[in-house]
Order: structure tokens, then C-alpha cells, then sequence
């Protein structure tokens, strides 16, 4: 468990997620997606029953390579980030990372401290080397604050978004650890 203050005072608390926090987790996810056009869902997108969500992230603690953190601000969900590493031992030194925040939370350096402690993890295993994510590409705020974080465009994948009607390219990125 991490604390950390953020830039209005409040107090950031970063863990891993356990099982008991599955309907939390959905819920706050759920809401997000309704909150922005930067995911891969929209409002209600994850239909999951907690059960299932809560199988999930017994399956990624039982890893030693990937990880699932949950951030809170006075009891609420304000973050999630997760790491996944494949199992396969060719790409065994890759993970991928993904990071949402709650919208009321943006701009107050959660997503900085959600990544800053996602890539300890992924240090502290000893076995990754290459962080990679996809990032929306009209969202300047997310890809500023991954190159401030060392990552590098490496290419993009051509109308991986469709939303309201639109296209958009999703940017790919990496960093070595």
C-alpha cells in the first residue's frame, strides 16, 4: 500500500486489488465510462456480475508479473490501473499497462502516481523489460504524461476508436525499464 498528496491536498491510497473490492471496481468503471470518450467502453460497457470480476482479480494476484492497483481518495475509487504480462515465455518480458481515472480526479497527478507505481511493479519483478499501452490520440493529456514518464510513439493503429459517429487512431507507446 502507497499514499501519496495530490495537488489539492487529498490523499491518495494505491493497493492492489483484491476480490472484496470487485463491486467497487465495477461500479466505478461503469461510471467512467460515462464520463469519457478516452476508453474502450462506454457508461454501463462492463456487464460483468462481481463474481466474475472478482474471479479475475484473484487470477492476476496469483501472478507474479501482473498486477491490478486501485487507488482511493476519502473512501472512493478514483483510479485503476492493471499490468498484464503474457505467460508465454517468449514474451514473458513485455507487459502491457492500462490506467483509467476517475474524471473529478483528472489534473491532480493520480494517473502520474498510478504509472510511477505500476512501473515499480514492473521493475520490481525482474523479469519485464518493455512497458507497452495505447493511448486515444486526441487525448494530449494522457500522451504528454507518458512521454514525461520516458514512454516513445512507435506507431499507430489506424481508427481503433468509434465514437459518437467518429474515428479516431489509438497511439501505441513504449518504454524500457
Amino acid at each position: 500500500m502507497k499514499t501519496e498528496t495530490l495537488k489539492n491536498g487529498l490523499e491518495l491510497t494505491l493497493r492492489k486489488a483484491q476480490p472484496k473490492d470487485a463491486t467497487a471496481i465495477l461500479s466505478y468503471l461503469n461510471r467512467i465510462g460515462g464520463e469519457s470518450d478516452n476508453l474502450t467502453f462506454g457508461e454501463n460497457g462492463l456487464n460483468l456480475p462481481p463474481e466474475q470480476e472478482a474471479a479475475f482479480i484473484q487470477s492476476v494476484n496469483a501472478s507474479k508479473t501482473s498486477v491490478m492497483l486501485v487507488g482511493f481518495v476519502e473512501g472512493e475509487v478514483a483510479c485503476l490501473g492493471d499490468l498484464s504480462a503474457s505467460t508465454k515465455e517468449r514474451l514473458a518480458h513485455i507487459g502491457e499497462v492500462s490506467v483509467s481515472v476517475g474524471k473529478k480526479f483528472w489534473r491532480q497527478g493520480v494517473g502520474e502516481q498510478l504509472m510511477k507505481a505500476l512501473m515499480e511493479f514492473a521493475r520490481d519483478t525482474g523479469v519485464l523489460e518493455l512497458l507497452h499501452l495505447g493511448v486515444k490520440a486526441d487525448n494530449a493529456g494522457a500522451i504528454a504524461l507518458y512521454r514525461k514518464l520516458g514512454f516513445t510513439e512507435y506507431g499507430r493503429f489506424p481508427r481503433f476508436f468509434h465514437v459518437n459517429g467518429q474515428y479516431y487512431d489509438e497511439i501505441l507507446m513504449y518504454r524500457m525499464l
